[in-house]
Order: C-alpha cells, then structure tokens, then sequence
C-alpha cells in the first residue's frame, strides 16, 4: 500500500513563527550590557500581528451648550429687569458668546445620566444650607452684641481632609463654609485638603460634618 504522507516541503503546512527575542549577555555585565537581538527562523514566514485600530468618535453632543444658554439667559433676564427688544438682543448675543466659550467648564465631562436626579438632590440641599446659614447669621449677631464680645471672638485657621473627589463637589463644598457666616474657605488642595479661617472655635467644630455629607450623597460620592 502506497505512502499517502506528503514528504514534499512545499505543500507541507508551514508553521507561523513570530520573531524570537533572544537577550544574549556579554560577560558579566549588568542592564548596560545586554542587548536585544531578534532572530528569525530561516524558512519560516513571519507572522505581522497588527492591533484592531478603533478610532475613538467625539460625540459633540449639544445638550451642555443648550442647557448652559438657557441658565445663562435665565439670569439675565432676572438681573437685568429689561425686557424690551434692545436689551434683549444685547442679552442673546452676551449669553451666547459665554456659552461659546465657557459651556465646556460648566459641564466639563459631559451629562450624566443621572444629571436629572442629581439638580433635584440639589435642591433639597439647598434649603438645609440656607437654614443653617440662618442659624450662622444668628450666631455672629449674638457674637455681637455680646458683653464678652472681644473674649468670645477667636479668630484662627483649622484644617481638615476632606472626603469628596469631583471638582464640582469640593466647590460646592467651599462656597457652602464661605455662604456661611463665621467661616470662610481660604484654600482648597488638588488633594482635598481645606483650609477654613474661622471667627470662633463653635463656628468651625461642626466642620467638615453633615455638610460634607449631605454633598456627598448630592454628588453620590
């Protein structure tokens, strides 16, 4: 019975061989004195992987600059008080040359899904802010008018790490101290740290405390 095995080398299948790198040492030296010398098997066909190139497609989207346009005419409108045509075309043309530039700074990285829930999470901050800016307001008057005034006035700086990451939080953060008054965020790191100037020791003991909290779970951090 006749050999069926293919003993020719041109139709035998062939192996793909992808380059060897052989590091081959001289002496004994160290990192300095290896070298990287690729080798290749004679005969053999070299194999070119090429990574899948998928181009990344920047979605422009147009949602910041509308929301951005309609904020910013919003408090033109409420500021300025005119509603005649003239005032109102200054007020477009303004409002659309801040939205131009400035809408990426608003939304830097874009809407997130959950941006809705997140303004209503917002809001019901806000009045605990303004409540407690109302118990500040009551504190400094006190402070005020006490007899003991200038015993009970400490003014000093306290420092604390806080927890929040996104740039939009630690603001919200700091201007939340500054609204309050008593205290007044004097500088905030890229790592979180602040540093808050406070009139009394009881007007910087609750920081950073509930505020920091109820702007974490705005900002679901």
């Amino acid at each position: 019975m006749a050999n069926t095995t293919d003993t020719n080398p041109e139709r035998a299948p062939q192996a793909i061989v992808i380059d060897k790198i052989l590091l081959e040492e001289e002496g004994q030296g160290l990192g300095a004195d290896k070298k990287i010398t690729p080798t290749r098997e004679p005969n053999q066909p070299v194999l070119q992987t090429h990574q899948p190139q998928h181009p990344t497609k920047k979605r422009s989207s147009t949602l910041p600059f509308i929301i951005t346009f309609i904020i910013m005419i919003g408090f033109w409108l409420i500021f300025s008080g005119k509603f005649d045509l003239f005032h109102l075309s200054l007020g477009v043309v303004s409002c659309l040359l801040v939205t131009i530039f400035s809408s990426d700074l608003l939304f830097p990285s874009g809407l997130k899904t959950d941006f809705l829930s997140c303004w209503i999470r917002f809001a019901w901050y806000v009045p605990w802010l303004l409540y407690q800016i109302l118990l500040a307001n009551l504190h400094v008057l006190r402070l005020s008018f006490h007899p003991r005034m200038m015993e009970l006035i400490d003014p000093h700086i306290i420092e604390f790490n806080s927890h929040l990451e996104s740039d939009i939080a630690r603001t919200t953060f700091a201007n939340s101290i500054t609204l309050t008054p008593g205290t007044i965020t004097v500088n905030v790191s890229v790592m979180g740290r602040f540093t808050v100037h406070c009139i009394d020791v009881p007007s910087g003991e609750p920081l950073p405390g509930e505020m920091e909290h109820r702007i974490a779970r705005v900002f679901k951090e």
